[in-house]
């Protein structure tokens, strides 16, 4: 059948053919995999810093700021200092330049010791992507540079008291006057809002313009005049992470910190989440593999009946059902973070991903408070924290409903 293949093939096969014995021999080891789960040498090693790190920096501290609501600043400069904070800074600007895949490996150890703490190191991949995506060699240097100087934060903001997942009702405007632009708005649920040098700040410019054109991305120093940050608002979990509310009110942007071009903001917003809803559903991932392993270790000392629980089938098929769902949700990760180092579309996966492993971070979390009983709901066992911690896996950086409208119009577009 070489008269079918491409000549480049054709030719390639014609010669192997002259070589059949040795191709038969060498066949099972030396061909290319078409699908490959297995992870590089500097993926294997980064994802063992970060478990090391967080089984001695996160794991042990984790139920002291979920507590407290004490912001892990001194976690955190300890992460930027080993390399696990702004993984995806390219090299030009001091960055490590590590792709989607590499990130997603480190966020899911980074969670299963505290998915509060991992958010906050995550909302800094947040802030960064759309510089990453639209921004000028200036804009770059100047703040994906600082940031790996030293140890600072950085926030997206863009969710607004009324407006979550319709974006297209934000109301926070920006004004053109001379060479500068003038916002006034209010911003709400910043993740890092209280500890941000800068912030990524997404503007209505344009009211008659639709939806794709009326608005305009901004970068914004934290210490401009005429922002005022609000009170750390107390969650339901992930207590760590500091979230809050922003104020705007004219404050002065110049020209020079508009991302990409006026009128091209929601485009850039909206791109960022290609790249960062894996890393979010790679998190959701450790969370979930965190309330596994602990539900497991709980069913195999616990015993009912004169065995341990983990003998009961009932207890058994719940911790069957954690593992096919922590399992299939990572291929799914892995898959999204691969399209998108690839230079593939990858937001229908990315929706998936999101979508499928945030719903099994709240069942796995959830079945381990069941497995644990009367202790499950008890603040001193740790699988209360994590169903807590879960929830906001469905919400945060779209909801899950948002992800399923994604999913049904790329299935739709499919067949019309």
């Amino acid at each position: 059948m070489a008269h079918l293949l491409p000549r480049t093939l054709a030719g390639h096969a014609r010669r192997s053919a002259l070589a059949a014995t040795t191709a038969q021999r060498t066949f099972a080891t030396s061909r290319p995999a078409g699908v490959d789960f297995n992870l590089t040498e500097e993926q294997l090693s980064f994802q063992d810093l970060a478990r090391k790190f967080t089984a001695e920096e996160i794991t042990p501290k984790a139920a002291h700021h979920d507590r407290t609501g004490e912001y892990p600043t001194e976690i955190l400069q300890k992460a930027w200092k080993v390399g696990l904070m702004n993984t995806h800074i390219p090299q030009a600007y001091g960055g490590l330049g590590l792709g989607i895949l590499d990130g997603v490996v480190i966020t899911e150890e980074l969670a299963y010791g505290c998915s509060g703490i991992q958010t906050a190191i995550e909302a800094n991949g947040l802030a960064q992507a759309p510089v990453i995506l639209a921004g000028n060699d200036a804009q770059k240097k100047k703040y994906l540079g600082r940031m790996t100087e030293e140890p600072l934060m950085a926030a997206y903001c863009v969710t607004e008291p009324g407006a979550g997942s319709d974006v297209a009702g934000l109301q926070t405007r920006a004004e053109k006057h001379g060479d500068k632009w003038i916002i006034n708005g209010q911003k709400m649920w910043i993740t890092n809002g209280g500890k941000a040098n800068w912030f990524f700040l997404l503007a209505r410019t344009d009211d008659k313009a639709n939806t794709g054109s009326a608005f305009t991305g901004f970068i914004i120093d934290a210490d401009s005049p005429g922002i005022t940050v609000g009170r750390k608002e107390i969650n339901m979990g992930q207590r760590a992470s500091d979230t809050r509310g922003i104020t705007f009110e004219n404050v002065e942007v110049p020209a020079e910190n508009v991302l990409g071009a006026p009128g091209k903001g929601f485009k850039v917003a909206m791109g960022a989440f290609d790249t960062t809803r894996p890393p979010v559903a790679a998190g959701a991932v450790g969370l979930a593999r965190r309330a596994m392993e602990e539900a497991t270790k709980y069913a195999l000392e616990r015993k009912t009946m004169g065995q341990p629980i983990i003998e009961h089938q009932a207890i058994s098929f719940m911790l069957a059902d954690m593992a096919i769902g922590i399992e299939a949700a990572r291929m799914m990760v892995w898959r999204s973070a691969w399209m998108g180092d690839q230079g593939q579309r990858n937001t229908y996966y990315a929706s998936i991903a999101k979508a499928l492993a945030s719903e099994v971070a709240n069942k796995t979390a959830a079945d381990a408070v069941q497995v644990f009983g009367g202790n499950g709901f008890n603040t001193e066992y740790p699988v209360e924290k994590l169903m807590r911690d879960a929830k906001i896996f469905q919400i945060y950086e779209g909801t899950s409903q948002i992800q399923r409208l994604i999913i049904g119009r790329h299935v739709a577009s499919q067949f019309s």
